[in-house]
């Protein structure tokens, strides 16, 4: 991965976020549902392109129509 991904830390609670579909949760499908199909995903009241890929804490996380999905660890020597 590119040293140039954005290192955004942990999202704030009080700030605009879009959710974060974690492998084996039960409620990705229920949230797919719900996000309409966004262009953008939020983090901490900043918006990102589809496809775009975020560092938060250890894990990599790409926007996937409005929904922050796991791309990887942050760590790709240290998974």
């Amino acid at each position: 991965m590119s040293s140039k991904i954005p290192d955004l830390g942990v999202q704030d609670p009080e700030a605009r976020n879009s959710p974060v579909a974690w492998e084996g949760d039960e409620d990705t499908d229920t949230l797919r549902e719900s996000i309409p199909g966004d262009p953008v995903c939020y983090f901490n009241d900043q918006a990102y392109e589809h496809k775009t890929v975020i560092k938060c804490g250890t894990v990599l996380l790409r926007c996937d129509y409005g929904l922050w999905v796991p791309a990887g660890p942050s760590d790709p020597e240290n998974p």
